[in-house]
């Protein structure tokens, strides 16, 4: 099924909405493959106005591109991320603005790669800053360190998890982290610089989305994230949400459609200006 409110044609869009189902390194429950039907499914019942910005979901010509097919072994990711980099390549050609949906956080790189911000903005529990974890280089404990080989710089909101080494790479010049308790408090920074925006539903406290492979105790409220999302919105060049499974009653699918939905209007709104 298409995102509720998106068109299937491509042309003429100025957003879509791209499944990427991977799931090939989830460390703990896994199911990220259902995340993009599932965040489709339970966007169903929003209503197309937004009040915020005063706009319809509808008029704002997003189109669903459908998913980008995962492979399904590990030792394939690099090929996966490879293939769907050329996907968002060709969208932004035409001038659309990625919008993912995931699969593990691992399909972040390939939305980094492809539109080459100069700061990496991610929502996240995790530092994500790993060189390998279980010997794999390409997992989603690896996603920040993968983003800083394409951004200057690193942004990273709602952090309260991550090995030693990875704390003592966070107190590098080129990643700033923003704790939870200090989140509600940020506002974003950026001297006409691109953005990449990556929510990591994992963010967000257990208690509010429970549907993701690796939950967090104490982390952000779906107000403070959805905060986060509209003010770096309007500099964003892409977006994606990820990490949402099936394992839950839909808490997690539907954070993620309303924060998917919260960045186009947003965006929309600043284009027109």
């Amino acid at each position: 099924m298409a995102f509720p409110g998106a068109s299937a044609d491509r042309e003429p869009a100025d957003y879509a909405v791209v499944g990427a189902p991977l799931d090939v390194s989830t460390t703990f429950r896994p199911g990220t493959r259902f995340g993009p039907t599932r965040v489709r499914e339970l966007a169903a019942t929003f209503e197309d106005y937004d009040h915020h910005t005063d706009r319809h979901f509808t008029d704002c010509a997003v189109s669903d591109h459908g998913d980008v097919g995962a492979v399904g072994a590990v030792d394939d990711a690099a090929e996966y991320l490879t293939f769907l980099e050329g996907e968002l390549d060709d969208l932004r050609a035409d001038g659309i603005v990625p919008v993912l949906i995931g699969g593990e956080h691992t399909v972040t790189v390939a939305g980094v790669r492809s539109v080459k911000p100069d700061v990496f903005v991610c929502l996240d529990a995790h530092l994500d800053l790993r060189a390998a974890y279980a010997g794999n280089p390409l997992s989603h404990s690896t996603v920040t360190r993968h983003a800083l080989e394409v951004a200057d710089r690193a942004v990273i909101l709602g952090a309260r998890a991550g090995s030693k080494a990875e704390w003592e790479r966070a107190d590098a010049a080129d990643v700033t982290v923003v704790p939870p308790e200090e989140v509600s408090a940020w506002t974003p920074e950026f001297a006409n610089e691109s953005i990449y925006l990556s929510v990591d539903v994992d963010a967000v406290d257990p208690g509010f989305a429970p549907g993701t492979g690796t939950m967090e105790p104490f982390g952000l409220t779906p107000r403070e994230i959805q905060d986060v999302v509209r003010s770096v919105a309007p500099h964003a060049d892409g977006f994606d949400v990820v990490e949402v499974n099936d394992r839950d009653e839909g808490q997690a699918a539907t954070l993620a459609a309303k924060l998917l939905r919260a960045f186009v209007y947003e965006h929309a709104a600043n284009d027109s200006e």
